[in-house]
């Protein structure tokens, strides 16, 4: 019986301080393994940023141009305002704004939710402006009359949704950089 004992203990002397190396060697492996996966997750997040981040950079100019290409001052030195009428100038500043637009509409992949909506009431709020001033003259009228109107319009205007669009553009890009 004695034997028995004492074989058990012997068993015991070597299991236990062979348990705690495997487990201390397991515990460490594991540490060393949830490292190199942090790694190498760290390494490809910084892969991808070196890719992104000059088109999202280029993404953001072209909103910019956007941005400066819907600009009442812009459409009316872009298009003919001396000749026509004041209804084929409107039209043709809403459907420029709205090429505009639409050329540029894949550019939403790149930036904000928030910064898109900007853009988008931008837009919105241009069209809204030049059909709301091509009311107050008749359709009739040359072109110019309208375009005088739109020029008074924005010499009393102290602050535009395009003017807020370029700030929110400059802030995004910002925390790119």
């Amino acid at each position: 019986m004695a034997t028995w004992v004492t074989v058990i203990l012997e068993i015991i002397k070597i299991s236990v301080p062979a348990l705690i190396v495997f487990f201390t060697v397991q515990t460490l492996l594991k540490q060393y393994l949830e490292k190199q996966y942090q790694m190498r997750l760290l390494d490809r997040q910084e892969g991808h940023q070196k890719i992104s981040t000059p088109i999202r950079l280029q993404a953001y100019e072209r909103l910019a141009m956007l941005c400066e290409r819907i600009d009442l001052p812009n459409l009316l030195s872009r298009l003919r305002t001396q000749e026509g009428t004041a209804a084929g100038l409107q039209i043709s500043m809403v459907m420029a704004v709205q090429q505009e637009f639409e050329h540029n509409v894949s550019q939403q992949i790149y930036v904000s939710d928030q910064l898109w909506q900007i853009l988008n009431f931008a837009k919105t709020d241009t069209i809204t402006l030049i059909n709301g001033l091509g009311e107050k003259v008749d359709p009739k009228a040359p072109a110019k009359e309208l375009a005088g109107t739109i020029v008074t319009f924005i010499q009393q205007q102290e602050h535009s949704a395009i003017n807020t669009a370029r700030a929110a553009i400059r802030k995004e890009a910002g925390l790119l950089l």
